[in-house]
């Protein structure tokens, strides 16, 4: 006789939640996306849910490795990914698309059902950015009325989105003032939250040299040591650097370095004082004047001195590119300087990276694959578009962070006016003092730090207006729009306050602040 044996075991019903009716067409998105449907359900995040990536995709695993981190710390929900989860009722799927590669590295596509959340993305890079997308939809707050257990509803829908400039930066002078290893680390988390994938570190300048140089370490023995005002510098050594940039790296992030020469030197001469081309004494300086300082621009010791510089920096700094500074050299003279930047930007290739440099480097002879950073000079942005240079826009009446808002700014200088939240953002990088858009690889936002010594400090003069740069970097022309934008700008206080930051509550924005007390 044949017995046949069946398991009994009964199938799981599935759940009935009480979603609430959403609108992701209301979201509080910063970038705004390129195109976005709603569909009024929701998706709900909770005990339940898991993560599945593309296995076999480079990147993609510690993408939905890093969502997890992010929802834990809001949530406190354990969210396995790519684990057997026999329980799981709604995944999160993070998936490549070879079609969207095709259209831009960068590209996404979010669709967010009653049970799945699917994100398709050209890149494990593209896929960080939708990431971004998805923790601005997640509730800060559960809502404990649909069971009885948290629930975290994300509304449903639907959305597209690609970037429109590809450089999308951020600058920190860590020269004038010092900012440490964990400073850096919170100010790359705050840009990845609103898709920057560029810091510019200025490490050296006439106040402090900031960076390890193994072969030449009197630079952070002496020039260390020194910072603004009676404050006690520092360095990073090489072993923090490369912190810095693995961090930057697993958020999508490129770290380009800036090493500020001819001019901008006297930490470095004070320390090595063959360097100095300006026929006095070097001495410490911990004043914000400018312009006095300059290498010997026709000693060969000088140029075997930035090899070993480049060469060291360029070695753990995995980015495409080198900043050489070259502004507000005024005591080189013109030929010097000309023949300074295009010796280092020999240099600069030699290590396989591309040369940056501030305006003034486009009046020299340099070739098309250096690029200009249009802080200033009109007139160097127009040469440097009738070279056919790329350039970054940084105009500083428009994009420099140090600029105080007002005139109760507590922080910032005002010698490029004075830059409120509205400024920062209503002006049209594209097309801004008629530089083509086709030379323009986005904005960087510098900020300078004559003025401020801490993270909280720094905070203070970033944000908002990062934030501002951020969707005009991203987002398409026709989707930026200043009244829509600032009640956008107003919600963001929650997570902002989450996450400690000491923005600038700037009276013409309605701050939905959890804790007005503070803000007022």
């Amino acid at each position: 006789m044949l017995v046949l044996l069946f398991s009994c075991k009964p199938e799981k019903e599935p759940r009935v939640l009480n979603l609430p009716k959403t609108d992701l067409s209301t979201a509080d998105l910063i970038p705004k996306p390129v195109s976005l449907k709603a569909t009024y359900s929701a998706f709900p995040l909770d005990q339940f849910t898991a993560i599945r990536t593309t296995p076999d995709s480079l990147g993609f695993p510690e993408v939905g490795k890093f969502l997890a981190e992010k929802i834990k710390q809001i949530t406190q929900l354990q969210v396995p990914v790519n684990t057997e989860f026999p329980e799981q009722e709604s995944v999160v799927y993070i998936k490549q698309s070879d079609s969207l590669s095709k259209l831009n590295k960068e590209s996404y596509g979010l669709r967010i059902n009653k049970d799945s959340i699917i994100l398709n993305a050209a890149s494990a890079e593209a896929a960080f950015r939708g990431v971004q997308t998805l923790r601005q939809l997640l509730p800060l707050k559960a809502n404990d009325s649909i069971i009885d257990y948290p629930v975290w509803p994300i509304a449903s829908g639907a959305l597209n989105d690609t970037p429109f400039f590809e450089y999308r930066g951020a600058m920190l002078d860590v020269a004038r003032h010092f900012f440490t290893v964990e400073d850096v680390k919170k100010y790359i988390d705050l840009l990845a939250y609103y898709k920057y994938n560029v810091l510019h570190l200025h490490l050296t300048d006439d106040q402090g040299w900031r960076i390890e140089i193994k072969s030449w370490p009197k630079l952070t023995e002496i020039g260390g040591e020194t910072e603004v005002g009676n404050e006690p510098g520092g360095f990073y050594t090489q072993e923090d650097y490369k912190a810095i940039v693995a961090y930057a790296a697993q958020h999508h992030m490129t770290i380009v370095p800036e090493v500020d020469m001819p001019g901008h030197t006297n930490a470095a001469s004070v320390a090595y004082p063959f360097l100095n081309g300006n026929g006095k004494t070097p001495k410490i300086y911990r004043g914000t004047q400018v312009g006095f300082s300059t290498f010997d621009t026709r000693k060969d010791t000088v140029y075997s001195f930035i090899d070993d510089v480049v060469r060291e920096i360029s070695a753990i700094t995995p980015g495409p590119y080198f900043h050489i500074g070259g502004d507000e050299s005024h005591v080189t003279q013109k030929d010097d300087y000309i023949y300074f930047v295009n010796k280092v930007e020999q240099i600069v290739q030699k290590y396989d990276k591309k040369m940056i440099g501030w305006d003034e480097v486009a009046t020299a002879d340099i070739d098309t694959t250096s690029i200009a950073q249009f802080w200033q000079s009109q007139k160097n942005a127009e040469l440097a578009v009738a070279k056919n240079l790329k350039v970054i826009m940084s105009p500083a009446k428009k994009a420099y962070l140090d600029m105080k808002y007002d005139l109760k700014s507590e922080y910032g200088l005002n010698w490029a006016g004075y830059v409120p939240v509205n400024t920062a953002y209503v002006w049209k990088p594209e097309a801004y003092e008629n530089i083509p858009r086709e030379h323009i690889l986005g904005i960087e936002a510098p900020l300078w730090s004559e003025t401020i010594s801490t993270i909280s400090e720094l905070e203070y003069l970033a944000f908002p207006r990062a934030i501002g740069y951020a969707e005009l970097n991203w987002s398409q022309p026709e989707q930026r729009d200043w009244e829509n934008y600032k009640v956008r700008l107003g919600n963001q206080a929650p997570f902002l306050e989450l996450m400690e930051v000491n923005y600038y509550p700037s009276p013409l924005i309605d701050w939905k602040t959890q804790n007005k007390a503070i803000k007022e």
